[in-house]
């Protein structure tokens, strides 16, 4: 039952290193084949054969290079945990044990789907499936985990830089205004539903596309919405937020990308996502904005919320309301058990921003300093440095990073 034959994440984020080389499509071909004829034994029930398979496939895996193996994993974690369900419905519990414990190892990490799976009902009073279980649910609930990393130190002292956000009369933010005509856009409402519209308007615009990237150099809105249109290409999710919060700047606004990353213990985890926030003064508050999935967040009283709202919400499980019309490319419809329950409770386990918003602040130039800022959980396993640098000894570009603790500080307009 619920026989997974492939990972999302592996279809989604493996998608550019499948196009590089020979060696690499050859072995995902393979490990398809593979997983196809595993899927065929275990529908057969026929456990010789799918120990072959599996084994075949793990000699191919164990010849990939180090990047590719991390890379092709779920083909490994997936396969051995549907093997485990053969062993379990033929009632050879050692063996679906041990092939679980494969799994596990592998980094499979579906914890909702494990308890909910019923070709493991034989075993699931066993105590060795329990402990499993319990060590894939310090990976796989995200809520859990949410839970488990919930709290901050709002008197850590660590120097962090003051945050600082473009006016609103620069010539880069007063042309992208004006060309685009973003004062029509938001039209006459209030400053929520100015926001909102031009929230729709970026979403609606330029299309999203997570398995490949761009090409667009300079991160820019102008940039990126005159390549996307004009080429007919999906920007990531990070060029979106980039545009949008371009857009609140030109409008006056302050606003932030940012960065919203998982724990991911296990370093397994390719995916993060990328949103913004923008303060409205009437509100007095920070208000969620993602423009991949046009969406914005609201408690029962429909009042609009922030990402350090909505994170506490899913921590203590208040209600958030999801607007009706968040979607995908305008293609598929965005569901808040998805997107906050699951997606987003993942990915809001630490958040960073750069320091500066501000027009072209990310483009990668020579001879430049790009700073960002990162707030973690106090039970994130790698606290230090304090700050960080990278520079590219070419370029002489430098990244530079500071962690903190302080919940209130990061989110504060200006430290």
């Amino acid at each position: 039952m619920k026989f997974k034959l492939l990972l999302p994440a592996l279809l989604v984020y493996a998608g550019n290193l499948f196009a590089q080389n020979t060696t690499e499509n050859t072995f995902n071909t393979f490990a398809n084949r593979q997983s196809q004829l595993i899927r065929k034994a275990y529908d057969e029930r026929n456990d010789t054969e799918v120990i072959k398979l599996m084994s075949d496939l793990t000699v191919r895996y164990n010849q990939l290079d180090a990047a590719n193996q991390r890379m092709y994993k779920p083909y490994i974690n997936n396969n051995w945990y549907n093997i485990s369900c053969l062993y379990a419905l033929i009632n050879k519990k050692p063996e679906a044990l041990n092939t679980l414990d494969s799994a596990a190892h592998y980094g499979y990490s579906n914890y909702s789907h494990l308890l909910e799976d019923t070709d493991f009902n034989n075993i699931k009073n066993e105590p060795k499936f329990k402990q499993i279980a319990q060590a894939l649910r310090a990976v796989g609930d995200y809520k859990y985990i949410l839970q488990k990393g919930e709290k901050y130190n709002d008197k850590d002292a660590r120097p962090v830089p003051a945050f600082n956000y473009q006016a609103a009369n620069d010539a880069n933010l007063v042309a992208l205004r004006k060309q685009f005509k973003l004062d029509s856009i938001a039209d006459k409402g209030d400053e929520a539903s100015k926001a909102i519209n031009l929230l729709k308007w970026v979403h609606n615009t330029v299309n999203h596309d997570g398995q490949h990237e761009s090409g667009i150099k300079l991160i820019n809105a102008n940039e990126i919405i005159s390549k996307a249109t004009s080429q007919k290409i999906g920007v990531s999710c990070g060029e979106l937020a980039t545009t949008l919060n371009e857009c609140y700047l030109a409008m006056g606004w302050k606003a932030r990308k940012v960065y919203c990353f998982p724990k991911d213990s296990l370093n397994i985890d390719f995916d993060s996502h990328v949103i913004n926030v923008v303060y409205l003064p009437s509100l007095k508050k920070w208000v969620w904005m993602d423009p991949t999935n046009n969406a914005y967040v609201r408690d029962e009283h429909n009042n609009l919320l922030g990402i350090a709202e909505v994170r506490q919400r899913l921590i203590d499980n208040q209600p958030l309301v999801l607007n009706e019309d968040a979607n995908w490319n305008n293609r598929s419809k965005i569901t808040k058990a998805d997107y906050l329950d699951n997606y987003m409770a993942k990915n809001l386990y630490m958040v960073y921003s750069p320091l500066k918003s501000a027009y072209n602040y990310e483009t990668r130039d020579k001879d430049r300093t790009i700073t960002y800022v990162t707030l973690l959980p106090l039970d994130y396993f790698k606290q230090s440095p304090d700050k960080s640098e990278n520079t590219n000894k070419e370029t002489h570009l430098t990244i530079e990073r500071y962690k903190t603790n302080n919940e209130a500080a990061f989110w504060k307009l200006s430290n």
